[in-house]
């Protein structure tokens, strides 16, 4: 499921110019992708890079719901 929701997000920053939210999801394509490597095969480095990554991820993008939402301090705004 997880996957399949990169992709979707994946597909529609190729119709925009974001060439970093392109980038980073292709790197979490490709650490899920390990992710579920390890848990089917047992690697622990696999499964503890992902959990790791995971957390990461969660963060980013409590961060980015927080700042359209402009929720604290956090503002679009730039007072000069």
């Amino acid at each position: 499921m997880q996957l399949v929701c990169v992709l979707e997000r994946q597909i529609f920053d190729f119709l925009g110019y974001q060439w970093a939210p392109i980038l980073a999801n292709f790197v979490h394509i490709i650490i899920v992708i390990l992710g579920l490597f390890g848990t089917i095969q047992y690697r622990p480095r696999y499964i503890t890079g992902y959990a790791v990554w995971l957390v990461l991820w969660v963060t980013w993008n409590v961060f980015v719901i927080c700042f359209y939402l402009e929720a604290g301090d956090l503002s679009k705004v730039i007072y000069l």
